[in-house]
């Protein structure tokens, strides 16, 4: 690894560690059983989609590797379902979350701090590899992406979740919407409007509008997209065309492609009122989250 993408990973375990995935979410006492039941309320209710597309009822006696495993709520369903789980993530916080969700909720599992791009398992040795919302995160997304494939089984499938490029959320919300908006966040009447016409958080847009000043590269188009997708200190995050994704997955022999979530809170006017089969219809083609179903041979 380089040094330049060993600094940045540590940038990103940095950034997880101090806010792991989904705890803004509930407001419970982290590590409470209250507050892992109102993460996965809110988990399956904005993001639907997600039992079906995961298949975690089709996991039973199955052995799955969950990479970036967050808080467990995933990993929780393949449990439930019966498969022999394990979960893998960068940061010990989220590694003692879900242990302790597994406890509370009496759910077998394993679980490690571990690096995406370095996996320390034996080839062969899952059926599945499930991983929803991380691989953009880590700068070496192919290598992450090869280790999928050295611990699969012949015949086993990845099933992965990355950001989609061409979809709604990037090129209108992030591209247009966010980069003319941003400016409004200079000064305290601009942050109030902002928050009055999104729903975003205050102290959320105040800390866009600290990053806007203290850091030069902010309009990047980089460096504007990670802060923009899971919060205004996110050091990383990239997102992917189909053709991208199919060619991160090359090594493997069957590759299919979905898209879901629209993110209807950046539709004005019509996302309050969307139908959820028009939903379905408009996420199939402009939805957020690409997820990659890739078989081994």
């Amino acid at each position: 690894m380089s040094e330049e993408n060993s600094k940045l990973k540590e940038r990103v375990r940095a950034f997880w560690q101090e806010h792991p995935c989904g705890t803004k979410f509930a407001d419970a006492e982290p590590g409470s059983r209250r507050f892992y039941e109102l993460v996965e309320e809110h988990r399956y209710t904005k993001e639907w989609h997600i039992r079906a597309a995961a298949g975690f009822a089709n996991s039973k006696n199955l052995s799955v590797l969950e990479i970036g495993c967050g808080l467990g709520t995933d990993g929780a369903q393949f449990a439930r379902a019966g498969a022999n789980y394990t979960g893998v993530d960068l940061t010990q916080a989220a590694v003692d979350l879900a242990k302790r969700r597994f406890e509370l909720f009496q759910l077998p599992g394993t679980f490690l701090v571990a690096d995406a791009e370095r996996l320390d398992f034996p080839d062969n040795s899952f059926d599945i590899v499930y991983s929803h919302g991380v691989l953009h995160h880590t700068p070496d997304t192919a290598a992450a992406v090869r280790e999928i494939h050295r611990v699969l089984r012949p015949g086993g499938q990845a099933i992965v979740m990355l950001y989609h490029r061409n979809s709604y959320n990037y090129r209108v919300n992030i591209s247009l919407l966010r980069r003319a908006g941003v400016h409004l966040l200079r000064w305290n009447p601009g942050v109030r409007l902002v928050n009055f016409l999104t729903g975003e958080p205050e102290d959320a847009l105040r800390e866009h509008a600290r990053q806007l000043q203290m850091q030069p590269g902010y309009l990047n188009s980089e460096e504007f997209l990670s802060r923009n997708t899971d919060g205004a200190g996110n050091p990383l995050a990239r997102v992917y065309s189909r053709a991208e994704a199919r060619d991160l997955f090359k090594d493997f022999s069957r590759v299919e492609l979905r898209t879901y979530f629209l993110n209807k809170r950046w539709l004005p006017l019509l996302g309050p009122v969307l139908p959820r089969s028009l939903e379905s219809q408009m996420a199939s083609r402009w939805g957020w989250h690409l997820w990659i179903y890739a078989t081994k041979d």
